[in-house]
């Protein structure tokens, strides 16, 4: 009998798989033929400690000794550049992820690209990295692994059952006895749930499109900051060369193996365009990732209202991440009844009970 079963091997599900292998025996389901093939491998691979909800940004802060620790971060830096037509949207960035402003020339010291006929205001600081995601997911495999849990890729699940004893699992021609189910499963987990007997909470997938362009006018790109327009409605980074784009889209869409909508990438490069001085005149490759919230749009972490044996690890949106370490100690935390660091409303605004 397993005591941990875990559906879904992304950043949640591979993070879970690490901290509750201390409690107990834990395997891993993942569908696909590889570790994070979905949202965790598309990723735009940033740390910024101030985005997201407060409980998100609880998360963040408590995650970032372990990123440094394990060698996940490298520096970036976050600039937000703007107009007049966007002022409102602009202060209020600037104010909630706590950015000191720019003179322009200052702005185009950093990205000689942008447009000071356009964009009248930018603000900056250095406190974002760059994240390495894949070496975040195999540090927490090895971690799992060396502590004897076992992961399966290519297992996708298509029976759950309730039990006297915890859960049957069936996954192609492999069953599994558990005693504890752990949802985390990405954009699927409400699926799962009803899978399972469990009652959803109203998970939404949301599309997000990304676009690889070569270095705009052969600049050396490797030392631009990640840039964001107001709202974030759209950004760019810079990536082994190249810079990505992405029209910053949060289009509801069903579970599936996302991909990107033309023309809502083309208006997203559009947008980034208005700011700059060099055109997109090609793409080298595009992607689209699905980030799923609760209606709340904070994670959802730990045991069910009703059943306390289905655990879920869900709702990571586009902050999971960076997110994961502090997610997945609470998590365990929580399965084990250990006292959390996090404070008891950051506690409370993560648990499932709040959904009743």
């Amino acid at each position: 009998m397993i005591d941990f079963l875990i559906i879904g091997g992304g950043v949640a599900g591979a993070s879970a798989a690490a901290r509750l292998s201390t409690l107990g025996s834990v395997v891993l389901l993942e569908g696909e033929d590889a570790l994070a093939y979905h949202t965790s491998g598309r990723s735009a691979a940033l740390f910024e400690q101030n985005y997201g909800k407060p409980s998100t940004v609880a998360l963040n802060s408590a995650s970032h000794a372990f990123h440094d620790a394990q060698g996940i971060l490298s520096p970036r830096g976050l600039m937000l550049v703007g107009s007049q037509d966007m002022a409102d949207e602009f202060a209020d960035d600037q104010k909630h992820m706590q950015l000191d402003s720019l003179t322009i020339q200052e702005a185009k010291d950093m990205v000689p690209i942008l447009n000071d006929t356009v964009v009248d205001r930018a603000a900056f600081h250095t406190s974002a990295w760059d994240m390495d995601t894949d070496k975040l997911i195999q540090t927490f495999a090895r971690m799992a692994r060396e502590n004897g849990a076992i992961i399966h890729t290519k297992a996708q699940v298509d029976g759950i059952t309730k039990t006297d004893s915890g859960w049957a699992v069936s996954a192609g021609t492999n069953d599994f006895a558990a005693r504890n189910l752990v949802n985390a499963a990405g954009a699927w987990v409400d699926q799962i749930a009803e899978l399972a007997g469990v009652a959803p909470l109203g998970f939404t997938p949301l599309r997000r499109s990304m676009a690889r362009i070569p270095a705009p006018g052969g600049h050396d790109v490797s030392g631009w900051p990640m840039i964001f327009g107001p709202g974030e409605d759209w950004y760019a980074k810079p990536d082994a060369g190249a810079l990505l784009v992405s029209p910053a889209e949060e289009d509801l869409t069903t579970p599936h193996d996302a991909y990107t909508d033309d023309m809502v990438l083309a208006e997203g490069l559009a947008r980034y365009e208005a700011h700059v001085t060099e055109p997109v005149t090609r793409l080298l490759s595009s992607w689209a990732g699905l980030r799923t919230f609760a209606p709340d749009r904070s994670l959802v972490l730990g045991p069910d209202v009703r059943d306390p044996s289905f655990i879920w690890c869900a709702g990571q949106g586009g902050y999971g991440m960076q997110s994961a370490p502090a997610a997945s100690q609470l998590l365990a935390d929580l399965v084990s009844g250990a006292a959390s660091e996090l404070g008891r409303d950051i506690v409370a605004a993560l648990s499932p009970q709040r959904f009743g």
